[in-house]
C-alpha cells in the first residue's frame, strides 16, 4: 500500500514538474527575457525621469510597495480567494451545462434545429448588458455574480463545443459504426475524443470571458474580490492599487491558460507536432 503511496506521489512531483516546465518556458527564454527586462526598465524609469506622468503611470518600485502592502495589510489573498470561489462555481456551472448541449447539437440534427436558433438569437446579447436584468432577478450577492460569469463563459463553451462535434472525421464515424458501435460508442469515444482540442480551447475563452464578468459582477455587488478592489481604487485615485489589480487578473488568467493547455497537451497526444 505505502508502494502505490509513493508511487503516486512520484507522478504527481513528476507532471507537476513538466506543467512547471511547459508553463514558465516561455516566459524564461532568452527571447522573452530580452523583450521583458527593458520593458520593466522603461516602466520604472519613465515616469520617475518624468517623461511621462509619475501620478497616472506608477513605477515599478511603487506598484510592488502597493502589492506588499495589500498583501500583508488588506487582506490581498482573501480578496483572492473570494474571486476565485465565484469565478470557478460560475465557470464550472457553464461548462457542465454548454459541453453537453454543444454535444448533442452536434451529434444530432433533430435537437440542434430545435435548440441552436435560440442560442443564436440570445448569444450576441453582451455580457454586461445582462447586469441590470440580473441585479432585478438576483438582487446584489452571491447568486447575481455568480450568473454573470456563467453567461459570460457559457456561450463560448458552447459554440465551440458545438462546431467542434460537428465537424467530426466522417471517416473515424464510419469505421466505428463497420465494427458496430452505437450511437453512444460513438459519442464517448469518437465525437468526444476527436473535439477535445477544440473544447478545451473553448473552455480557455470562457475563462477570458468570465474573468471579464467576474470584475463587472464584483464592482455591482459586494464587498470582497479583485472586482471590488479595482472599483474602490478607481473611486479613490489609487492608480498603484488599479495596477496591482490589473497585474493579479492578467497572472491568474495566464495560469488557468498554462493550466487547460497542459490539459489538451496530456489528452490530444496525437495531436503533439501538428
Amino acid at each position: 500500500m505505502d508502494g502505490y503511496g509513493t508511487k503516486g506521489w512520484r507522478l504527481i512531483l513528476r507532471e507537476a514538474g513538466y506543467f512547471l516546465r511547459n508553463a514558465l518556458g516561455s516566459i524564461f527564454s532568452l527571447e522573452f527575457i530580452a523583450v521583458f527586462i527593458p520593458l520593466l526598465l522603461l516602466w520604472e524609469f519613465l515616469p520617475r525621469s518624468g517623461v511621462v506622468p509619475k501620478a497616472l503611470v506608477p513605477p515599478l518600485s511603487t506598484v510592488a510597495a502597493t502589492f506588499w502592502e495589500l498583501l500583508t495589510e488588506k487582506r490581498l489573498l482573501t480578496h483572492i480567494g473570494h474571486s476565485m470561489g465565484k469565478f470557478f462555481l460560475g465557470l464550472g456551472i457553464a461548462a457542465a451545462t454548454a459541453i453537453p448541449i454543444g454535444i448533442l447539437m452536434g451529434w444530432n440534427i433533430a435537437i440542434r434545429k430545435r435548440v441552436l436558433p435560440l442560442f443564436q438569437l440570445l448569444a450576441p446579447v453582451p455580457p454586461p448588458a445582462w447586469v441590470p436584468i440580473t441585479i432585478i432577478l438576483f438582487g446584489v450577492g452571491l447568486p447575481m455574480q455568480t450568473f454573470l460569469i456563467f453567461i459570460g463563459s457559457f456561450y463560448p463553451i458552447l459554440f465551440n463545443t458545438y462546431q467542434a462535434i460537428k465537424d467530426t472525421e466522417p471517416r473515424y464515424l464510419a469505421s466505428a459504426r463497420v465494427f458496430g458501435a452505437s450511437e453512444l460508442t460513438l459519442i464517448l469515444h469518437v465525437y468526444i475524443w476527436h473535439a477535445i482540442g477544440a473544447i478545451i480551447m473553448s473552455v480557455k475563452t470562457g475563462v477570458a470571458m468570465g474573468l471579464v464578468m467576474l470584475v463587472i459582477a464584483e464592482m455591482y455587488g459586494g464587498r470582497t474580490g479583485i472586482g471590488y478592489l479595482l472599483v474602490e481604487a478607481k473611486d479613490f485615485f489609487q492608480i498603484p492599487v488599479m495596477v496591482v489589480c490589473m497585474v493579479i487578473l492578467g497572472v491568474i488568467g495566464w495560469f488557468l491558460i498554462e493550466v487547460l493547455k497542459f490539459a489538451e497537451l496530456k489528452l490530444s497526444v496525437w495531436k503533439i507536432g501538428r
